[in-house]
C-alpha cells in the first residue's frame, strides 16, 4: 500500500505543477495568444492538454521509480532533487510565456529547462532505465515547444 501512495504523490505532485502553469496558460490563450503569428507546424490548441497530462503522468511514474531505487543507488536522491526543481520550472514557462506574455524570456527559460531535462535522462540512464526511457517522450515534447516557442518570438 505504501508503495501505492508514493506513486500516487508523484504523479498528483507532476500533474499540480501543470495545473499552476494552466491557470496562466487559460487567461494568456484567450486573451493573447489567439492574435499571435504561429508558424506553419503549430498544433491545435485542443492537444496541449491532453499531452501534458500523459506527460506528468510519466514524469511521475519516472520519479517514482527512481525514488524506490534511492538506498541502492547514489545519484537517485539527487535525481529526484533535481526532479523537483525541474517541476518548478516547467510551470515557471507557462507563466512567463502566458502570464507575462513574453515568448523571449520564455524561450531561454525553456532551453534551462530542456538541459535539467537532458541531466535528468543521463541520470536515469543510470539509476533507472525504465526512468530513462519514460523521459524520452517528455524531452521531445518540449524540444518541440522549443521551436515553437521560438518561431512565436520571430514571428512576433
Amino acid at each position: 500500500m505504501k508503495k501505492i501512495s508514493t506513486l500516487v504523490y508523484f504523479i498528483l505532485v507532476s500533474q499540480l505543477a501543470g495545473v499552476i502553469g494552466s491557470f496562466f496558460t487559460v487567461t494568456g490563450i484567450e486573451s493573447w495568444y489567439m492574435g499571435l503569428n504561429k508558424p506553419f507546424f503549430n498544433p491545435p490548441n485542443w492537444i496541449f492538454g491532453p499531452m501534458w497530462i500523459i506527460l506528468y503522468c510519466l514524469m511521475g511514474l519516472a520519479a517514482y521509480f527512481v525514488y524506490l531505487k534511492r538506498r541502492e543507488k547514489y545519484l537517485a536522491k539527487y535525481a529526484n532533487i533535481l526532479f523537483f526543481i525541474h517541476l518548478v520550472l516547467n510551470g515557471l514557462w507557462s507563466i512567463i510565456f502566458f502570464g507575462l506574455k513574453n515568448p523571449s524570456i520564455a524561450f531561454f527559460e525553456i532551453i534551462i529547462l530542456w538541459i535539467l531535462i537532458f541531466v535528468l535522462l543521463v541520470i536515469y540512464f543510470q539509476v533507472d532505465k525504465r526512468s530513462f526511457y519514460l523521459f524520452i517522450q517528455y524531452i521531445l515534447w518540449v524540444s518541440f515547444a522549443a521551436m515553437l516557442n521560438f518561431s512565436i518570438w520571430q514571428l512576433n
